[in-house]
């Protein structure tokens, strides 16, 4: 039966069926493997943002000002250009392999195993120590707050 509350213990079953632990050992390789998933996540992450700062070089068109109190164009077609760009499809990609390192933690945690939160609690952090703030003079800003994003 699954657990629905935070429980202690060697026995854990993560992510898929064939990924069980029963003994201490086959436990300490599993909580690394989670430690070492969560600093790549935010290698990724980093990488990530890192490329879509360099994607902002272009800046996005200025609608064209009619008078003083219309604009226009109102709908920008920006599907056909970003379909045809390879940089931008490049970072959609990055975006759906981080999204998919991200929601496998989720779903890791979601085991109920207090060793498996602390691992990936402390690889999440740990990565960001390395990778996210290396450069403080370098403001990044996130323009969505979802964590998935």
């Amino acid at each position: 039966m699954m657990h629905m509350t935070f429980y202690w213990g060697k026995k854990v079953t993560l992510l898929f069926d064939f990924w069980k632990t029963d003994s201490w050992m086959s436990y300490a390789l599993t909580l690394l493997a989670c430690f070492i998933f969560s600093v790549f996540y935010q290698y990724m992450e980093d990488r990530r943002v890192r490329f879509k700062l360099l994607l902002k070089t272009n800046p996005s068109p200025q609608p064209v000002v009619v008078s003083s109190t219309m604009t226009a164009p109102l709908l920008y077609s920006k599907v056909q250009k970003s379909l045809s760009n390879p940089a931008r499809f490049a970072g959609a990609i990055l975006f759906g392999v981080n999204s998919a390192i991200g929601y496998l933690l989720m779903l890791a945690i979601m085991s109920f195993n207090g060793g498996v939160f602390v691992a990936v609690v402390a690889g999440l952090a740990l990565g960001y120590l390395i990778f996210r703030t290396a450069d403080d003079d370098v403001q990044i800003v996130v323009d969505n707050p979802c964590a998935c994003a």
